[in-house]
């Protein structure tokens, strides 16, 4: 099974704000966001991520081929629990992530 990072263009994550995170699945064709979009169960990415699903906001952007994944912030942003200011890091394990 291929990782989501040999199939998309781009993961890209980022502050959502001080207490949030999202990360972005940027799909690149409508192809790819149909397969995407289908293939990333939110359950899943909660789980991956640690949160509980109904924490996890969802947003499909077929304009735009995106599949969009916005969760709280294990801690404040700045906060000196904070090992990631930017929110930067967190793409790189939905890129990793095994995809049908």
């Amino acid at each position: 099974m291929p990782k989501l990072s040999d199939i998309v263009p781009k993961v890209r994550s980022k502050n959502a704000g001080p207490f949030w995170l999202t990360v972005d699945v940027f799909c690149g064709d409508p192809a790819t966001f149909a397969r995407v979009a289908a293939a990333l169960d939110t359950a899943a990415v909660a789980a991956l991520y640690g949160q509980p699903a109904g924490l996890v906001k969802r947003f499909d952007i077929p304009e735009l081929n995106v599949v969009k994944f916005s969760f709280p912030r294990p801690v404040v942003q700045g906060s000196a629990d904070d090992r990631d200011m930017h929110g930067a890091q967190w793409a790189h394990l939905l890129a990793e992530a095994q995809v049908a």
